[in-house]
């Protein structure tokens, strides 16, 4: 079965119900949390809206032509085998909930992460920001922004090509590391750091930033993959500019808990404006 429509209504039903689930979990005090051995912050919500995405998304997985690749799956590194991804035309990448350790700080700068890769490339994707009441999905023909999604007075707009003009009022997001591990031209425009990837990736793509700075894992982008494609933007790496139009087991450390790390930093951005963003973050 490889209906799309099909597909992405499951991904609007889980996203809504996953939503409810970290709404009511978002208390920094509702629960417990953790640090994982990668620092990364694991709470007892994520692991709920794991479970129920695992359950909601049974039916498909009975397939062997489906995969399930979650941050929060315990064997998810068996699947790191460039055979085994070939074989299965579907690969449902899903992470819980994005910006943890904004969430388990009661902040609302988090979100759900929904992607289905077809063949290893970006197809269909949701990412739900439940405490900001707004979405952003790829159905295989379009992507689509949403405000007061799953409410009254819900409006879609659709997302097409941007190409932010470079000024001191654009801004580029980078990672918890940015400026630990890069240089910045701030006469280019200004950084700001959201520490959370879909926050990163989605936002670009309807005019809030000129671009983002990614080295993340797969599930951090997976969902918002094919959402920056309709914006015209997509992953280069910085060094070399080429490219990511696919996912192959030598893009990734490959490692204990860094095994769906990639090992290269992505500059997210338009065309025109990817060598300016480059030659900034090179910069000596």
């Amino acid at each position: 079965m490889a209906d799309s429509k099909i597909y992405i209504k499951k991904m609007r039903h889980i996203a809504h119900q996953a939503g409810k689930v970290a709404m009511a979990g978002i208390d920094a005090k509702a629960g417990t949390h953790q640090l994982k051995d990668d620092d990364s912050v694991l709470t007892e919500t994520d692991l709920k809206i794991s479970s129920l995405i695992k359950e909601e998304l049974a039916e498909f997985l009975k397939d062997p032509g489906h995969i399930l690749i979650d941050e929060e799956q315990e064997n998810r590194e068996d699947l790191f085998d460039q055979a085994k991804l070939e074989a299965a035309p579907f690969a449902w990448v899903i992470d819980p909930i994005d910006g943890t350790r904004a969430f388990s700080n009661g902040m609302p700068l988090f979100g759900i992460s929904l992607g289905l890769l077809k063949d290893l490339k970006p197809w269909l994707g949701f990412v739900y920001f439940p405490a900001l009441n707004e979405a952003f999905f790829a159905d295989g023909q379009r992507a689509v922004f949403v405000r007061d999604v799953f409410g009254a007075n819900e409006r879609e707009y659709e997302i097409g090509p941007v190409d932010q003009q470079l000024s001191q009022q654009a801004v580029f997001f980078g990672h918890e590391r940015f400026f630990t591990e890069f240089n910045w031209d701030f006469d280019l425009c200004r950084v700001i750091l959201p520490a959370c990837a879909v926050i990163d990736l989605c936002w670009p793509a309807v005019g809030r930033g000129c671009g983002s700075m990614f080295k993340a894992n797969l599930w951090d982008m997976a969902g918002s993959w094919p959402i920056v494609k309709a914006a015209g933007m997509d992953f280069r790496v910085v060094e070399t500019g080429e490219v990511m139009d696919r996912i192959r087991t030598d893009l990734f450390i490959g490692e204990g808990i860094q095994t769906w790390k990639f090992k290269h930093h992505y500059i997210i951005s338009s065309p025109r404006n990817f060598p300016f963003l480059r030659k900034s973050v090179l910069k000596s």
